[in-house]
Order: C-alpha cells, then sequence, then structure tokens
C-alpha cells in the first residue's frame, strides 16, 4: 500500500526519521524477525487509515510503534529503507520526546562534496564512521520538530552545522534537492496529527 504521491519506502524512512529524531551503536544480536514484521504490518495500517476519507466525527486512530519493532525492521529490511552509505542504525526511546540514533555512516562522498578549509571537522575523516545524535522530539498538529542535544562523528563532538550537512546529504531528492534542514518543522506523513516519544515506544495519532 502506498499514499498518493508517497511510496511505501519513503512513507516507512519518514516515520523512522519521525520516530528517531532524524539521528543517525550496532545492534548487540539480531533483532526479532517477527518484530519487524509487525512492524511492517502497522506501517500498512497507518497507510490504509492515511487513504480512507476522514470525517469529524472519526475518532482519532492511535498506533503504537515500540523501540524493538523500529529496530527489528531496520535491520530486517535495512537495504531498502535507508540511503546507500548509512547501515547498522539503532533507535533508543527514552520517553518525555527524548531519543538517540546511531549509524555507521559513509562520510567520504560528504566529505569530497565540496573543497573544506583545516577548520571543518569533516575534512580529516572518511569511510565508515560512527555517527551519533540525541535530541528531543515532539510531533504535534500535523507537524515534526527535533531539538538536538549533541551529535558525535567517531565518538567526537561535533558542532550542528556538521550533523545537518550529514542529514542533508542523506535526504536530499529531487522534490527536497537541499534536503531535510534540522531547524525547519517537516510535515508528519501518513496523514498523522500527532506523535508522542515514550520509554520504549512511540504513540503515532491519526
Amino acid at each position: 500500500m502506498s499514499i498518493p504521491g508517497i511510496s511505501t519506502s519513503r512513507t516507512v524512512v519518514l516515520l523512522l526519521a519521525i520516530v528517531g529524531g532524524l539521528g543517525l551503536v550496532v545492534q548487540d544480536a539480531p533483532p526479532s524477525k517477527k518484530d519487524a514484521d509487525q512492524f511492517a504490518g502497522k506501517i500498512a495500517r497507518i497507510q490504509a487509515i492515511a487513504q480512507t476519507p476522514a470525517d469529524g466525527a472519526r475518532v482519532p486512530v492511535r498506533t503504537v510503534l515500540t523501540e524493538a519493532e523500529v529496530n527489528a525492521y531496520l535491520f530486517w529490511n535495512e537495504a531498502d529503507v535507508l540511503p546507500i552509505g548509512v547501515t547498522q542504525p539503532r533507535i533508543r526511546l527514552f520517553g518525555d520526546g527524548r531519543m538517540s540514533a546511531d549509524a555507521i555512516v559513509d562520510l567520504t562522498a560528504i566529505r569530497n562534496q565540496r573543497e573544506r578549509d583545516w577548520l571543518d571537522p569533516l575534512a580529516y575523516v572518511g569511510g565508515r564512521v560512527a555517527v551519533t545524535a540525541s535530541g528531543l522530539v515532539r510531533g504535534r498538529d500535523g507537524l515534526a520538530t527535533l531539538e538536538l542535544s549533541s551529535a558525535t562523528i567517531g565518538g567526537v563532538s561535533v558542532p550542528k552545522s556538521v550533523l545537518q550537512e550529514l542529514v542533508s546529504y542523506y535526504t536530499r531528492s529531487s522534490a527536497s534537492p537541499n534536503g531535510v534542514n534540522l531547524d525547519d518543522p517537516f510535515p508528519l506523513p501518513a496523514a498523522i496529527r500527532d506523535v508522542v516519544v515514550a520509554k520504549g515506544e512511540a504513540l503515532v495519532i491519526q
């Protein structure tokens, strides 16, 4: 299933971005395929609800996406839902909107896309490196926002501008050539009105 104008993979990526806060450790053990399938089923349900004409009398529909399900889906479907160069993602949901997300990111293409001076942290890194971000995610009235707390590359703290360059590079598309701006609210997909990040799970409200 898909939303008109939005592919299934695009919807999944957007939802993962919302739940994961657009952030990018390695899985401790292979996650459950059952959890991955449960997540896929919930995504299909979310998409189906989005295609159902809403009326003023419709009761809000709530879907819980657990941390285990999200990470299992990422593990088993990594090649289908993540951009080339981003692997081994993991998301942690701490509650009260707080989360962190990690991945191994290939920085060579990003580093080489323009000339860099000696003050630019990306001038000194390349290849596959662990990238981590944490922050506060809020979704309300059809929009999501991210308040970044910290970001590291290879265990070293980096400024927000460096993370922004990575996010812009890996989220750009023909419709959005500059990618996602971390400071800008962005529309929630699939007719989602609110997202509440709790401990170990995210509540999606349509």
